[in-house]
């Protein structure tokens, strides 16, 4: 189910993401947004509806300061974990917790948090996640080299995905970050 793009542009990131709701062989198409903005956070979600729900409504996010590296690693994470869990969405698996996939732009930077918890930030300034995002992939960075707007390269990866992926579904929507000024 789903893909959700990300790029960095000029001080901005840019999200996009699908509207397909997927189970088994069925398809809806959502009305609910996997993609939105949560205080200075853009964030877009694979993975469960619930989570994404979560997140959207329920995730008080904390206020960046200090080394953005650092500061996600621990203090977005562990605002992350007690919502997930208050929200009767977490899992844990020998010990170990585990949550979704979704990617989040805040001060001109673009992670992906992954089910582990991990947070990752992609050289390339571009990142796709969810069952279409190797098309959408190839898409940016095909598109790299191009005198493109951010929103049209974002247009191109998930037409690439809703094309070629069984899980991925227009219409598709957008959200940006505000400019972040270092």
């Amino acid at each position: 189910m789903t893909v959700i793009v990300g790029l960095v542009h000029n001080g901005r990131v840019y999200l996009g993401g699908d509207s397909a709701g997927v189970a088994g062989l069925s398809l809806t198409v959502r009305r609910d947004p996997k993609i939105f903005r949560n205080g200075p956070y853009a964030m877009g979600f694979t993975t469960s509806f619930r989570m994404g729900q979560l997140l959207h409504h329920a995730f008080k996010a904390p206020k960046p300061k200090g080394d953005l590296d650092r500061f996600m690693t621990t203090v977005f994470v562990d605002k992350l974990r007690k919502c997930l869990k208050d929200g009767g969405w977490a899992r844990k698996d020998s010990e170990q917790e585990q949550a979704g996939t979704f990617l989040v732009g805040v001060q001109s930077r673009l992670f992906a948090v992954y089910e582990d918890y991990q947070i990752a930030e992609p050289a390339d300034g571009y990142a796709a996640v969810g069952c279409g995002d190797e098309f959408a992939l190839g898409a940016l960075h095909a598109t790299a080299g191009l005198d493109l707007t951010p929103r049209k390269r974002l247009a191109l990866a998930l037409a690439a995905a809703g094309h070629h992926s069984a899980g991925v579904s227009a219409p598709f929507s957008y959200v940006t970050t505000r400019k972040h000024l270092s």
